[in-house]
């Protein structure tokens, strides 16, 4: 027999015999079940908790931790920005201290689609990979600048005489002259204008070098077209059905010679003869309107009403330039000796500007002579 006894009424006591098992409970066994009970379900509740709580981490350091990556790349990626920044930064000073600092060149340094005419040695602007560049380059000297401000004060020039002829009062110069007048001088200006453009920004890069001179060969089938307005309207003011034709078949040779200026390889050096010949074609074609004019009115009439000697002026500065252009004198000559001054395309400029002037002052005597005479009369 086992006897347990527990002190201040609270012992048990318990006997075990014989083939069975028999347990006495005495007093005070139903406060220590009680309290036994107790300590076992404050044990389970303290395991509970501890088993839904974060392993030794309170919630919000978990939230915490789960963002670190994206801080980490957002921060990435705000040095890789600024990064860049200071780069195009370093690069935009690097451009412009090129741009304030470039030098002109020997034709051999030059990219190929610079290489335009190997008779002028030295003087070339370098790429200059910025508008802004390019045009500041119209005050540097280069193998350009002839060319440049040559026709960009012809441009100017013509801006000046339009602006002064159009704004005249009706009562000195109706309306259907300043629309006829109108086409000569837009001829002229987008021409010049053209020309100027295309000679400053040339050297900015390939594509943009292609793109203007196309635009600046358009230039001149325009000034050819707006030459030939005024003649004809004029020169047959009275033959409705002449002038119709004529000026119908000026236009569509003009549309032709823009396509033609449009075909990339027209404007490669090898095909500059094509190109004087284009247009040199396109100006004579003007001989047969004149050729009727002169037949239908008399020689004296030709030369005293139509102008006949400015406009035969005009035609021989145009192809006397248009040579210049192809067969590239001087420089042809003295090869290295032209290159800022006197080579074949400045002197090319400058007969156009004058075969303009001498043809505007042609068209204005022949206007003010025709309208004299009064009212058409049918014969």
């Amino acid at each position: 027999m086992m006897e347990v006894r527990e002190r201040r009424g609270a012992s048990t006591s318990a006997a075990v015999g014989g083939g069975g098992g028999v347990v006495v409970v005495r007093r005070g066994t139903a406060v220590a079940a009680a309290e036994l009970e107790g300590f076992l379900v404050d044990a389970c509740l303290d395991e509970d908790e501890t088993s839904l709580a974060p392993p030794g981490t309170p919630e919000e350091e978990r939230v915490d931790e789960l963002s670190l990556p994206a801080r980490a790349a957002e921060q990435a990626e705000h040095l890789v920005r600024k990064v860049l920044e200071e780069a195009e930064q370093a690069e935009q000073l690097v451009r412009k201290v090129w741009e304030e600092a470039w030098k002109v060149c020997h034709f051999s340094s030059l990219p190929q689609w610079l290489q335009d005419n190997d008779f002028l040695h030295r003087g070339h602007r370098p790429p200059l990979p910025s508008f802004s560049a390019c045009f500041r380059s119209i005050f540097r000297i280069h193998t350009e600048t002839g060319n440049i401000w040559t026709h960009l004060l012809g441009c100017l020039a013509f801006v000046g005489m339009a602006a002064y002829f159009l704004t005249r009062p009706s009562a000195e110069i109706q309306w259907q002259e300043k629309v006829v007048f109108a086409s000569f001088f837009a001829g002229a200006i987008m021409c010049m204008g053209m020309s100027f453009t295309f000679h400053t920004v040339s050297c900015h890069s390939e594509k943009v070098g292609k793109l203007f001179s196309k635009l600046d060969y358009c230039g001149i089938a325009l000034l050819i077209i707006g030459s030939f307005v005024p003649w004809l309207y004029y020169g047959f003011y009275c033959d409705t059905q002449p002038k119709l034709i004529y000026l119908t078949v000026v236009i569509v040779l003009g549309v032709a010679a823009v396509v033609v200026s449009l075909w990339d390889k027209f404007g490669e050096p090898r095909y500059r003869p094509l190109r004087a010949g284009v247009f040199m074609g396109f100006g004579l074609s003007g001989v047969v309107p004149a050729l009727h004019y002169l037949i239908a009115e008399g020689f004296l009439s030709a030369v005293y009403e139509a102008s006949f000697g400015w406009l035969c002026l005009m035609g021989a500065l145009y192809i006397v330039g248009a040579l210049f252009y192809a067969l590239r004198v001087p420089e042809r000559w003295f090869p290295g000796k032209c290159d800022i001054l006197f080579h074949s395309h400045q002197i090319f400029h400058i007969l156009v500007i004058a075969a303009a002037l001498v043809h505007y002052h042609g068209i204005t005597e022949m206007a003010m002579k025709r309208l004299t005479m009064g009212e058409c009369h049918d014969d």
